[in-house]
């Protein structure tokens, strides 16, 4: 089988290119017009290659790399081989994604899956839909009435977009991805299956029956959000569903109805959210998170993985456990039953005479 090349590359940087990224000189001796083309890990790097090192698991694999430029945090740079420029930077993990982006260009955001532009066919956009210019829509999507998308925008295979949704532009909308109901900014990323502004969950409990509550708001998605695979976004009940700007959630997860998630936030896998909650600003939330409905989360809070938030987070903590608590108490406790688990457990004395 031939080996496909799904990211092309551009043109390749040099290493005073990479350095200048970093905000840094040059090391002494280094030849600032060596060409770096690709990346790749330690162990496979070649001389033509990036890589970046900042964990100490893998300091004896960065002492047999090849690669021609290693971006390395201070603490590591004395296990550069000679043969690799070391560029030191106290942040070379996202000196490294600024390089990424600078030689695989077309990996930033989706593309046509169909490699077209403008309407293709097959696609159904109601007569009143308005589409700047610019604008591709792929095969198999549905654009409804009175939808507006704006220039540089990309509508993958079977999406749905719904009557009088608004996106904005250089978004990408991914294949079979639902928007109803919904306002998104612009370079909004949505990846394939994420459905926005469906029914949120809401019932008139009782003994009779459950009466559906009918759900009257928004989903409102500010500009430079990403949104992975089979995520869900309800709608809000009588108000918005707001996700701020620069906020990025991975796959799987679920934020439901009246839910606002403030700017450049990080919400990892499985996680769900229940309605009416407010998460502020850079609050990080880990995978398997789960956060009952109307509480707070303040800003730069952080939940470590598996935690269920069942009262309000101050700005600034860092909880876990369940339910989540302050890391130090939450650690404490941990330690406290390990301590009695391990205890030896004693024979009850009955009275009776010990066995021969």
């Amino acid at each position: 089988m031939a080996e496909a090349s799904f990211f092309p590359r551009a043109e390749p940087l040099s290493v005073a290119d990479i350095a200048a990224l970093a905000r840094i000189d040059l090391p002494r001796g280094a030849c600032g017009t060596a060409t770096i083309s690709g990346a790749a890990p330690l162990e496979t790097a070649g001389p033509d290659d990036l890589v970046y090192m900042d964990n100490a698991k893998y300091a004896e694999v960065l002492g047999s790399t090849r690669a021609g430029a290693c971006l390395v945090s201070k603490r590591f740079a004395g296990r550069v081989p000679a043969g690799t420029v070391a560029l030191v930077t106290p942040q070379p993990y996202e000196v490294f994604a600024q390089a990424l982006a600078r030689l695989y260009p077309s990996a930033m955001r989706p593309a046509s899956g169909f490699g077209a532009a403008g309407v293709s066919p097959g696609s159904s956009v109601h007569p009143t839909a308005r589409l700047e210019h610019n604008v591709t829509v792929d095969p198999g999507a549905v654009i409804g009435p009175e939808a507006e998308i704006g220039s540089g925008t990309v509508i993958g295979a079977h999406a749905v977009i719904g009557p009088q949704v608004r996106i904005g532009r250089d978004c990408s909308i991914g294949p079979t991805a639902t928007v109803l109901n919904a306002f998104l900014g612009n370079r909004v990323i949505l990846h394939p299956g994420v459905r926005v502004g469906q029914d949120g969950f809401g019932f008139a409990m009782g003994p009779r029956g459950h009466k559906k509550v009918p759900q009257i708001g928004r989903v409102i998605i500010q500009d430079d959000v990403e949104i992975g695979s089979n995520t869900t976004v309800d709608r809000g009940a009588s108000r918005d569903t707001v996700i701020g700007e620069g906020t990025k959630i991975d796959n799987l997860v679920q934020i439901g109805h009246n839910v606002v998630v403030g700017r450049h936030c990080v919400i990892i896998s499985q996680t769900g959210i229940s309605g009416s909650t407010t998460i502020e600003d850079f609050v990080l939330l880990g995978g398997q998170v789960g956060v009952v409905g109307h509480v707070r989360i303040g800003a730069g809070a952080q939940i470590a993985g598996s935690s269920n938030v069942n009262s309000d987070v101050p700005p600034g903590a860092r909880w876990g456990g369940t339910p989540a608590k302050p890391i130090r108490d939450w650690f404490r406790e941990m330690t406290t039953l390990k301590n009695l688990a391990s205890r030896p457990v004693l024979a009850k004395d009955d009275g009776a005479p010990a066995p021969e």
